[in-house]
């Protein structure tokens, strides 16, 4: 978290949409944060999205477009390998961003099995909020033990490997 994924995501949409592809951009509904219908970076830059509750809306949101953008990938989960792979089968090029390690410090699906497969990885990390070196993990700083939840500024922060100190998984 606070690494600039979205932000990259950003990027890559407009340099895709630049080169003339036809980009779908999509998030998941869970994600409420900022906007609905929208990416919004933590800087308030923002661009139009479609939101999906499951993979399985992946396809028929991606027809008849080069390129599909998928913002908090881990949400979705495991399943969503399938349904990339099958993007790629048809000839799209997939881009993704997402939390790639839970607060728990275990790797989140489905980048446990994407990142072997991915063409390019590109890993960001912020500062370190307790000692300024480069951010690896995402620790919560609200008790809630569910793995997924919808946070931001206030619910994580970013730490380092050295002082990154996992939630307990009975914590309530």
């Amino acid at each position: 978290m606070f690494a600039g994924k979205t932000t990259e995501l950003l990027r890559r949409i407009e340099h895709a949409r630049e080169a003339g592809e036809r980009v779908r951009v999509v998030k998941p509904t869970l994600d409420t944060r900022y906007a609905a219908h929208e990416l919004v970076t933590h800087t308030n830059v923002r661009v139009a999205a479609i939101g999906i509750s499951h993979v399985n809306e992946f396809a028929q949101h991606a027809q008849d477009f080069d390129t599909i953008a998928i913002d908090e990938l881990h949400f979705f989960g495991g399943e969503a390998t399938a349904a990339i792979e099958r993007l790629r089968a048809n000839g799209q090029r997939v881009i993704v961003a997402g939390c790639d390690i839970d607060h728990f410090g275990e790797p989140f699906a489905p980048f446990d099995v994407l990142i072997p497969l991915a063409t390019e990885v590109l890993r960001l990390s912020g500062s370190c909020a307790r000692c300024g070196a480069p951010s690896t993990h995402s620790e919560r700083l609200v008790a809630n033990s569910s793995r997924i939840i919808v946070g931001g500024i206030g619910d994580f922060e970013a730490t380092c490997a050295r002082c990154f100190r996992p939630m307990a998984r009975d914590a309530q």
